[in-house]
This record gives C-alpha cells, structure tokens and sequence, in this order.
C-alpha cells in the first residue's frame, strides 16, 4: 500500500513545519494537550484542534490476538467504540480509556479471513463491512457471524471483473444518519477514470428493512499522490474525509476534507470519468493538514514531518458538543511493523454552515 501511495520526492511536504520529538505519553495513559482545549496551542488549523493523543494500544495483544493493523471505527449501541483490524478481527474498546473488553473473529463466506477496512455500526447494531480485495460489503452480527453482503458494481469489482485494482478499493465507508443511505469510497480511481478521480458509490436502504439496493455514484477530486482512507458522515448529509499519502523521507500526509455532494453528479452512466462538465464532483474543502497540529510531545519511530503523525486510516464522531462542535476519534494503522505505531487521536472539528 506505502508504495502505491509513495511521492516520488518530498516536494508535498516540503513547506511542513518540522516538529523536534519529545517525551511520549506514560504508558498505556491518554496523553492531554499541554494548554488548555481551545488555546491557540491546541489549533491544527481554524476548525479543527487537537484535545490529545493514545499509545494505549500500541503493540499489545488481548485474547492472544494482536490489537493493531486497525482501519476502521465506529461507536456502538451503549457508546463503546468498535475497532477493525484489518487482518479480520473486531474489537470492542473500553469508552473511556479505549482499552480493549472483547475481540470476535471475521471470516468470508469461506471461512477464510478477510481484509476488512471499513465499518458502520447499522441501527439495529449489526455492522457492515467492507473488504477490499474483491471488494465487497458484508453484513455481520456483533459476535462475527456472517449475515450476508450487499451488491457491488461490476465496474467497481477488481479486474479482470471490473476496472479497479486490488487492495484500493472500498476503504471508507459511511452511514448517513437516517440510515437510508450508506456510501463507500474508492481509495483509487478505476482504469479509464482520471487519475485523481475516485468514485464514491452509494446504496439505498430498502424501506423498512436491513436490505440495501445500488445507489447513485459520484467522483471525488482525491489530492495529487493521496488516497481516501476514511469516510465519516457529519450528521447533516455532508461527510468527513480522509486523505493519506506517504512519503519515506518526510512521512505521512494526512488531511481532513469536508465533502458535500448535494450538487454532484451521478457518473453510474459515465464510462471514463474527468472533471469536465457536465460532470460535478463532490465539493470538498480542507478541514487540516495534521501536519500543522501540535506534535503534543509525541515520538515517531520512522521520519515524520510532524512526529504525532502515523498511517491514520480510521476515524468516527464520538459525540457532539453543545457548541456544534464534532468529538472525533481516529486511529492510525501500524500494518504490524515495528516501526509504526497504533496511535488514538482525539480531535474537535467546528464545521462552517452548509
């Protein structure tokens, strides 16, 4: 995946703020931010700030199971956070110090593991998954048992089936708050497509029941040498969306995109997509480039441009302010490497109007 996501050079990160290492947090302790919340200090960029970081998880184990390679978050009925690993396990983390309390194996229609990405928490409390090999959406129970999938677009399924390439595929995926519209990302455009296009498919529920039927698709104007990692639904039809990139002499980019698609097109129709009308993307605008965030005294294992950045992949709204304010939670993927790191990050985002 790094190579695939690779700028040949660090000219992305050139204009980054490098950011010297300090101490990290206390082992296992959710590290705070050195000034109080809403300080200049705390600021990523004007709408988003920091409120602290988590090693909790990193490189440990629970029921003999590695707790790391994590994709995906969501927050369960009763308010314990559900994290994906995937290498086809799912945990449950603890609420409050996001430890693990329980973990259930994933499996295919097979039996076989799965590389699972992205999830959402339905509203009857099973989860659908997203694999991105195939890719596919999988609906299970909240003890792994496989309940059924959804239907792909055949020009989304990996070739020769379709036009997209293995592994980057479905790696986000969203639930829209009424539950009626689930949404999926592409983490790289199709065969055909403008390279910087990637397609965001959509399902619709099937009134009054936990089936769901194809939807309307859209592009989205991904940023030169990023993929989308992460999609989150705000609660008022937009989505947050993250894009990651890496670079091995500079580190990870990471920027947080509020997307709108309320004026989009709907590219199902459209064979090889570009930019040019008629055709309109998603509209998206920059949240924050982590990269600006205070480092908090993070370290890093391998050359960051900020040391608290790591391969951020998953992220959710753990809740809401009585300002509007959005409660986020993202976490970062360690792919297992000792010079990774599984890192918990606490965010606050203020959206501007829509």
């Amino acid at each position: 995946m790094r190579a695939l996501l690779t700028v040949a050079g660090v000219g992305l990160l050139a204009t980054a703020c490098a950011t010297g290492p300090g101490a990290g947090p206390a082992p296992g302790a959710p590290r705070p931010s050195a000034e109080a919340p809403g300080q200049p200090g705390d600021s990523c960029s004007p709408a988003v700030q920091i409120d602290g970081f988590s090693d909790v998880l990193d490189k440990t184990t629970f029921d003999d199971t590695y707790v790391g390679n994590l994709s995906g978050l969501a927050v369960n009925p009763g308010g314990s956070i559900a994290a994906l690993s995937d290498r086809s396990s799912l945990f449950t983390l603890d609420a409050r110090t996001h430890r693990p309390i329980s973990v259930v194996a994933l499996a295919d229609e097979s039996g076989k593991p799965l590389d699972s990405e992205g999830l959402v928490v339905d509203r009857d409390g099973t989860l659908l998954i997203t694999s991105e090999v195939e890719p596919s959406v999988r609906r299970y129970t909240r003890d792994g048992k496989l309940l059924g999938s959804l239907p792909v677009p055949d020009s989304l399924r990996v070739a020769p089936a379709g036009r997209a390439t293995r592994n980057l595929t479905f790696e986000g995926i969203a639930l829209q708050p009424d539950g009626r519209t689930l949404i999926a990302s592409m983490e790289a455009a199709l065969a055909g497509d403008q390279g910087n296009l990637v397609r965001f498919p959509t399902w619709a529920r099937v009134a009054d029941t936990d089936e769901f039927q194809l939807g309307a698709e859209y592009g989205y104007p991904v940023d030169p040498a990023l993929g989308v990692s992460e999609l989150t639904a705000t609660g008022d039809g937009r989505l947050l969306v993250l894009e990651r990139g890496y670079v091995p002499s500079a580190g990870n980019t990471i920027r947080l995109y509020l997307a709108d698609l309320t004026q989009a097109t709907d590219v199902r129709g459209v064979r090889d997509l570009t930019d040019q009308p008629p055709v309109r993307l998603i509209h998206k605008s920059l949240l924050a480039d982590l990269v600006n965030c205070p480092s908090l005294g993070a370290t890093a294992r391998e050359q960051q441009a900020n040391p608290l950045l790591d391969n951020i992949e998953g992220m959710t709204i753990t809740s809401r302010d009585a300002d509007g304010g959005l409660r986020l939670l993202l976490v970062s993927d360690d792919n297992q490497n000792g010079s990774q790191t599984t890192r918990l990050y606490s965010l606050t985002a203020h959206l501007p109007m829509p």
